[in-house]
């Protein structure tokens, strides 16, 4: 039996801008990635405060195309910042629409306001909201997580959707195995940075690229040595420390613009400063990268690159010049992240994947049989 032709919305906010695409069943009928500058989002003093903006230039788009929102049958938005959660797709509903708000999961990603914002558009039009594999999709293996004060520990932080959208069209494609079979280690690079070690359709390790770990990136810190860190809020805040860690470090800091066109255009020109700052965030995924080889014991059948920046052909040459003797490393520009919304949801409407429930809690809660 033929399915029912369904309209799709796809909603993806990134640090720097929000992708939207509209599909029938498969088909992406158009996509439009619109782009704000760090400064203009910086007006907003919690990323919440992002969600009538965000829907605004969303309506304006789709009239831009004569589409009317009643018309469309399914809302998905990428999702982050509430309890940890399965793989999977997962129904938006008001306990994971209020738990994203509340950010109790610890992490304020603007990829969170995707929920949020299919949420507001099917509590508007009476349809369904669904989300895909959100960043705080948790799949650690125990050595990741602790950390050496009581009572902190790791969890996932990442860009699960496109690093396993990533992972799995590799392994099916190009190895011709099963993403469950396979090894990878997959960075996703832009306005945010992530670099997770795959192991068996598992994302086990990576670094939590919101929460202040890591390279540094176009919106992020990064990782800061902690004392130095401190003296720096003794003399500024804790709060704009948080918004660093998100959206108001990085390029930001140093340059006052997210742009990286900007930055780069300067690394072109020979401005000294532009390419010093350029190559330590190259040198620093770079190791990033060799982390994530240890995890997998050198275990390694494919470095992924994969995120916006895969756009200068200097990031990816110096990452294979440091890093291609730990595997052979391939490139996915852009991210996969549409299809995979679209597509999932279609997949699990259609009954062959499961479609979940937010549990309202975490799913880690402690290391079998040891308390802390």
């Amino acid at each position: 039996m033929d399915r029912k032709i369904l309209k799709l919305l796809i909603i993806n906010p990134g640090s720097t801008s929000t992708k939207v695409s509209l599909y029938e069943n498969e088909t992406s009928l158009f996509e439009e990635n619109l782009f704000h500058d760090a400064p203009e989002l910086l007006k907003f003093k919690h990323v919440n405060d992002q969600i009538p903006f965000r829907y605004n230039v969303i309506l304006d788009m789709l009239k831009g195309h004569d589409i009317d929102p009643k018309d469309i049958d399914i809302f998905v938005g990428r999702g982050g910042s509430a309890y940890t959660q399965p793989g999977g797709v997962t129904v938006i509903d008001r306990k994971l629409y209020e738990d994203t708000v509340a950010g109790v999961g610890g992490s304020e990603h603007p990829a969170k306001l995707g929920v949020m914002l299919a949420w507001k558009f099917s509590q508007e039009y009476g349809k369904d909201a669904y989300t895909l594999n959100p960043t705080n999709v948790d799949e650690y293996c125990d050595l990741a997580r602790l950390t050496g004060i009581k009572g902190i520990y790791r969890f996932s932080h990442s860009h699960v959707l496109n690093q396993k959208a990533v992972a799995q069209y590799h392994a099916h494609n190009v190895l011709h195995k099963r993403y469950r079979d396979s090894n990878f280690i997959v960075a996703h690079i832009d306005g945010g940075i992530t670099v997770s070690a795959h192991e068996k359709g598992k994302m086990i390790d990576g670094n939590m690229g919101a929460d202040g770990e890591g390279a540094f990136t176009p919106t992020r810190i990064g990782s800061v040595p902690v004392l130095a860190l401190l003296d720096y809020i003794e003399e500024h805040s804790v709060s704009e420390v948080r918004l660093m860690c998100s959206r108001g470090g990085g390029f930001v800091s140093l340059f006052g613009t997210a742009d990286s066109d900007k930055i780069h255009a300067l690394v072109e020109a020979g401005d000294k400063k532009a390419t010093l700052v350029w190559n330590t965030m190259i040198y620093q995924i770079c190791k990033q990268i060799g982390e994530m080889s240890t995890v997998l014991k050198g275990n390694v059948e494919g470095i992924l690159l994969t995120g916006g920046l895969m756009r200068f052909n200097d990031v990816i040459e110096t990452i294979k010049e440091r890093c291609e003797w730990i595997a052979p490393v391939s490139v996915y520009p852009g991210e996969m992240e549409q299809d995979a919304l679209a597509h999932s949801v279609l997949r699990a409407l259609d009954g062959e994947d499961p479609i979940l429930t937010y549990q309202g809690k975490p799913v880690w809660d402690g290391f079998e049989g040891i308390e802390f």
